[in-house]
This record gives C-alpha cells, structure tokens and sequence, in this order.
C-alpha cells in the first residue's frame, strides 16, 4: 500500500513513523511534511489546503490512501477532492468536518444524538456574551466558535478577561463550567461501524500544575490505569456512536477519526468538544502502542470495510510525550533556534523524537513553530516511560526551550481519580 500523510506537524510526523513501520505499507510519502518525517518518508510540497493540488499528487504518485493529518484542509475540503478523483482518503467531507469547524454546530449535534455535554449558548454579540457569563457565573468557559489551533478556549475567573475573548473571537459559545478530570477518547469510524481506541489523557494548559494559557498541548499518556473500567464502553454507547449516527441521519456521514474530548464530572461523563481528526499530542503516545496496523484502521475506515477489521489492539505497555515549546509559545513563539541532542534523544530505548515545529536551513536545524518537538516513549510502567520520555528531553537543546516537568505525574503517583 502507498499512503500519503497530509500535513507538517507532530501528529503526521506520528502517523507516518507508524505507517512506515507497518509491513503492509510498501511506501510512505508526505506533503508538506518536514524534516523529522524526511528521514523516513519522501516529501512533496504541496497547499495542504489545495484540495485539487493535493489530489493531483495523489494521482502522480499512484497513492492508495491519503491520510488528512489537520482540521483546516479538513474543513477546506481537501477530503472530498481526493475522493471524487476516485482514491480512498482518511478524513472527514468538509461537512461532516463543522463537528470541529463550528463549535454551535457539534452543539447542534450533541442536541440531537442526545449526548451529554455542557449547557450552553452560542452568542454573536458583546451584550449576549455578558448575559451569557452571568447566567452561568465563574468559572468562566469561552469558546472560538470557528477553528482556533487548540488555542480558543478561555477559562477563567475574570469576567473582563472573558469579555474581551468573546470580543476578540466574534461568535463563541459560552458554557457552564465542568468540573473533574479529562480525558481524550478518539474513535475510528467509516461512518457506520464505530471502532473506539484507549483512553488518553493530554495537558492544555503551559505550565506545570496547570498553569498559564491554554496551548495546543503540552503533553499526554496513555492508558489510563486510573479510569473507570467500563469508560470506553459507555462512552462509546453514549456519544461515539450516537454521534455517527446523527452525521449519517443528517446526510453527512463522518468517516475518519472522531475526538471526543470529555470531562469526567461529579454528575457523570460530559463532552466537552469534538475534534474531526487525530489530536496532537495524544496520537503520539496511542501510536507508540497500537498494536494492529495502522493501515488496516485507515484504509478500513476509507474504503468502508471498517467492521471487518475488528477492535484495536495495544502493546501491554505505557506511553508518554512530552512537547518541547518555543520561547514565548503560545502567545508569540520565537522561530529559527538551533536545535541539537536528537540524536542522543533517539538512542534513548523506546523513545522516538517527533518533529512539529522544525526547518532546516543552511543544513541546520532550527526552530520554526511554537511546539518544536514532542518526545514520545515507551515503557512496562507508566514510571518507566516518563522516565524514558524526560531523559530525551534532558539531552535535546534550544534558546527558550521550556517543557512541562510534571505530565503524567499524578497518574503516576496515584494522586489521580475519576
């Protein structure tokens, strides 16, 4: 099988490390890609938002899969060009895309599948957004109704501070505040069978004890030892497949990855988002212990052969990743760093260094993005792995070079709990 990864950051790095470790897949191509990706992959620029561009490559290169690796050409449609020039993608149509693109839209959704999640409103003016956090009260949960990288939500307890984000974003919508930890669950789906992966749990905010502003993601672990036995089942039966459901009622079956991020609140599981592809940076840590083949995931789900593939199976091990940020990331983050030690990080047993934020320039390796790179490992305990993962991050260096030191701590310690 050749597969062509759509996309330049961490996440597609990730997919195609698996990919081309999986002995169905003869080639692994990428575009735009980037440099981590290029020492295993062949790389091709490209628009990543040009879905015809992007289908034509994938006819020049012969390709059987495109995987879509990030929500914008998603909702672009990028999908849906390179199906209609009759080759299988992995991702949703634009349409069925608005599950992430429009916030109100997947609270539309939710409504109608009848799916547990937060109250709230979607407001389009200062004074709605006033009485709208009123209504609720602090903590205050502000969300970018349109695509915002990860970085759209606001919660705070300062209602000014809140104001000025809906002020700034234009639509948002507003919801009550859910308490307890969360969890990420993605599902793959081909728009009918509905095929839920483990648990994994990531760090939105950017510093240690959960800090600072909202990101992209500091870091995630998987699986969660910690977690009510049965929540992948009920979350599955309550919100996946509902969900699916839903799309295909409404003529927009969603077929690719499903993410439903979830608070794990006093009154049971809530939604609190859902994302239309892999999410960066837990896809990292659920690769590193995928045991079924990637490729038969994707392309089942493309082709809609899904149900013959039967449930996913993992490594009995522990994953971790931890994200290396950029200087002054996420408001403003620095580029053009050199960056040395991966190598010495790599050797590292059960680590892999995933490329997010790289360039190469004059034959050096630089800074170009505000999460620069993500250290992935592996372990027979969670310890081992954050072990494993931090001590790559002692041997890479950059100016500015800032991580979390406590992701997957608690889980770690035992001081975690549903």
């Amino acid at each position: 099988m050749k597969t062509l990864v759509i996309g330049t950051g961490g996440r597609e790095h990730a997919l195609a490390l698996s990919l081309s470790r999986d002995p169905q897949v003869t080639e692994v191509h990428a575009a735009p890609g980037n440099p981590g990706i290029a020492a295993f992959a062949t790389l091709h620029d490209v628009d990543q938002l040009d879905g015809a561009a992007v289908a034509a490559l994938a006819q020049s290169l012969d390709i059987d899969l495109v995987i879509v690796g990030p929500e914008a050409p998603l909702v672009a449609g990028v999908a849906d060009a390179v199906r209609s020039v009759g080759i299988a993608c992995f991702g949703p149509s634009a349409a069925a895309a608005q599950l992430e693109g429009s916030k109100a839209f997947a609270k539309q959704v939710m409504a109608a599948a009848e799916v547990p999640t937060a109250m709230a409103h979607v407001c389009d003016t200062p004074e709605q957004a006033a009485a709208a956090l009123d209504a609720f009260g602090p903590p205050y949960v502000v969300k970018d109704d349109a695509l915002a990288a990860g970085k759209g939500v606001v919660v705070t307890d300062d209602r000014q501070a809140a104001l000025d984000h809906a002020a700034a974003c234009g639509r948002v919508v507003i919801e009550e505040y859910l308490d307890g930890p969360e969890v990420s669950l993605f599902a793959i789906t081909d728009g009918e069978t509905v095929l839920p992966l483990q648990a994994a749990q990531d760090f939105k905010r950017a510093l240690d004890g959960d800090e600072g502003p909202n990101t992209g993601g500091m870091g995630a672990y998987t699986p969660l030892d910690w977690a009510p036995d049965d929540l992948v089942a009920e979350v599955s039966r309550r919100v996946l497949v509902p969900t699916v459901q839903e799309m295909a009622r409404r003529g927009t079956p969603f077929q690719g990855l499903l993410y439903a991020g979830l608070a794990l609140t006093s009154r049971g599981t809530r939604v609190i988002e859902f994302n239309a592809r892999f999410g960066d940076p837990e896809t990292q840590a659920l690769l590193a212990v995928l045991k079924t083949p990637l490729s038969a995931l994707l392309n089942g789900a493309a082709t809609g052969t899904l149900g013959e593939v039967g449930m996913p199976q993992w490594h009995k091990e522990s994953a971790v990743t931890i994200v290396m940020a950029a200087e002054g990331y996420p408001e403003s983050p620095r580029s053009g760093d050199e960056i040395t030690g991966i190598e010495a990080a790599d050797a590292i047993d059960g680590v892999d260094v995933i490329h997010a934020g790289t360039a190469l320039i004059g034959g050096e390796l630089v800074t170009s993005g505000g999460r620069v790179l993500s250290v992935t490992a592996t372990g027979s305990t969670l310890n081992e792995a954050r072990e494993r993962a931090y001590a790559g991050v002692a041997e890479i260096s950059f100016d500015g070079a800032h991580a979390r030191t406590d992701i997957a701590l608690a889980a770690a310690d035992g001081t975690i709990e549903a």
